[in-house]
């Protein structure tokens, strides 16, 4: 239904709803009785820890039929006692991760990949930190583990760059080095806000899979697997250079990282549409409405909120 009819129905006096639907209860509804059967079995000492599927396979089993799953989840939700079931944890909710970012240096992202060696099943690790608004890789190193107190010191490192990192929120996924004692404490030393995915949910850290994904996939990708650690370093070396000075990043508007965290981007946007807006000039023919946006997203921001998207509690 369009959201501007029910805007014109409650701006009447009475502001009723005016849906022309049916007015007969259903023919296959439930009875007060069949509801009250339902009840009394889901509530049964043997069946009051098993859920309604689990319930309606039971019964079935014996040759009864009370009602679908759909009808006994309507019914206990109704009674309101549609609540975990069993002895276990209920699972517990967990909040969505929302971080934005107004410029360079507030909201930085880092994750660890793999890379090959020439050792089937042994891998070199690559721990990578990115800045989110600029799309910047702002530190990186390669180690031969995964090891908590080896990213500590990659974040120190990153904070002697950057100067001060107080109030600095660092996302990253659930992993172990991610979570582990010497990084949450360097963290606590540095003045570095955590921030991290909710479990099993593997796109809440999408700006460091996605710079993953142009690692393993640029042109000069090597053809054989890394044979030191040193090759894997100084091949890193190169990718870093070329993302941060020469990738054109889509999300930017084509803008690279290194002109992005070093805020010539509006500049250089506003040089791309002065240049289209005085094509059109020349041959306005050719143009059928407004130029080209050339504009970058001034706040970016992690698991921004879509429209109609229920609120996860705070």
């Amino acid at each position: 239904m369009d959201p501007r009819t029910i805007q014109r129905w409650r701006s009447r006096p009475n502001g009723e709803d005016r849906r022309c639907g049916p007015r007969h209860k259903p023919e296959n509804a439930l009875s007060r009785a069949e509801r009250e059967k339902l009840l009394a079995v889901a509530n049964s000492a043997e069946f009051r820890d098993r859920s309604p599927h689990q319930i309606v396979a039971i019964l079935a089993d014996r040759g009864e039929y009370l009602a679908s799953e759909a009808s006994f989840y309507r019914v206990l939700r109704a009674a309101k006692q549609l609540a975990h079931r069993g002895r276990a944890r209920p699972r517990t909710p967990r909040p969505v991760p929302v971080q934005t970012a107004r410029g360079p240096g507030q909201l930085v992202s880092w994750d660890i990949t793999y890379l090959p060696t020439v050792i089937r099943g042994q891998y070199y690790f690559l721990y990578l930190f990115l800045d989110v608004w600029s799309r910047k890789i702002v530190g990186w190193a390669v180690h031969e583990k995964e090891d908590d107190t080896l990213a500590a010191g990659l974040l120190a490192r990153i904070a002697t760059t950057m100067g001060s990192v107080a109030g600095l929120v660092v996302h990253s996924d659930n992993g172990g080095p991610m979570r582990g004692a010497m990084m949450l404490a360097k963290m606590r030393e540095l003045g570095v806000m955590p921030s991290f995915s909710r479990p099993s949910v593997s796109n809440d850290n999408p700006f460091s899979e996605a710079a993953f994904r142009t690692l393993k996939y640029v042109p000069f990708w090597p053809d054989r697997p890394f044979a030191s650690v040193a090759a894997a370093r100084a091949w890193v070396d190169r990718f870093v250079t070329w993302y941060n000075e020469e990738h054109r990043h889509s999300a930017l508007d084509y803008l690279t990282p290194n002109e992005r965290h070093a805020g010539l981007g509006d500049a250089i946007l506003a040089a791309r549409r002065t240049v289209y807006e005085k094509a059109r000039r020349a041959h306005p023919a050719r143009w059928s409405g407004a130029i080209r946006r050339w504009k970058a997203d001034a706040v970016v921001a992690l698991n921004r909120p879509r429209a109609g998207r229920r609120k996860e509690p705070a």
